[in-house]
């Protein structure tokens, strides 16, 4: 706790790049994409993948994908010391090996400020690497009184056209993030998007939706 809460005064919640500014994000060039996925049945082995795609191209650029073993255990709420480090090295390796295809923003399959103490693993990742970071998740965790209740559903079920969205508020009052719906309409599934690291959640939703060609945004289903 007292680490996620030292790492986490250093999350900046605004946008801090030219590209971001502008309605058309003139000037971004490459979104990267990560993710560690667990083999079935076995929590200990996974696939650390980074990818980077050109912009507005969305085409792959270059691609990192490695088995590594994890050893931390999974506790809730702190996923990020267990994923976070092999994601770091990644993105290490991207700046040695090809530093002219360093993203200029990560899309991260994990939740940024939607977390018990506002720190997830796009704001843990952001922070360590200073990259802008997006959390695009693709269910709600439950924190600051938001619950995925039978009124949840409902604001779901309102979501009829491709891009609608509603704000994640919790008791607090503040937006935790905001609920997207997906391409192809199909807002029985939709996107949880919150702010990870230097961007707004205004123009956080609007990168990620300018992102998908399905469901899933290409960076992280790439």
């Amino acid at each position: 706790r007292s680490e996620q809460a030292r790492l986490g005064a250093g999350v900046v919640e605004e946008d801090t790049e030219e590209w971001e500014k502008d309605p058309g994000f003139a000037g971004l060039e490459r979104v990267g994409g990560v993710d560690l996925s667990y083999i079935k049945g076995d929590d200990s082995s996974a696939c650390a993948s980074l990818v980077v795609l050109s912009y507005p191209g969305l085409e792959v650029l270059y691609e990192d994908c490695r088995m590594v073993t994890v050893s931390a255990p999974y506790v809730a709420g702190f996923l990020a010391f267990r994923e976070v480090p092999f994601l770091v090295e990644a993105v290490q390796r991207l700046q040695q090996e090809e530093p002219r295809l360093r993203p200029q923003v990560l899309l991260v399959d994990g939740n940024g400020l939607l977390h018990p103490r506002g720190f997830g693993v796009a704001c843990h990742l952001g922070v360590l690497t200073d990259l802008p970071c997006i959390g695009v998740a693709k269910n709600l965790l439950q924190v600051d009184g938001l619950v995925r209740d039978e009124l949840h559903r409902e604001q779901i079920r309102s979501l009829q056209r491709e891009g609608d969205m509603f704000p994640l508020t919790g008791t607090s009052g503040r937006a935790r993030g905001m609920v997207s719906c997906g391409d192809n309409n199909n807002s029985s599934k939709p996107l949880y998007i919150s702010v990870g690291h230097r961007v707004c959640l205004e123009t956080a939703v609007r990168l990620v939706k300018s992102c998908c060609r399905y469901r899933i945004p290409e960076p992280i289903r790439q």
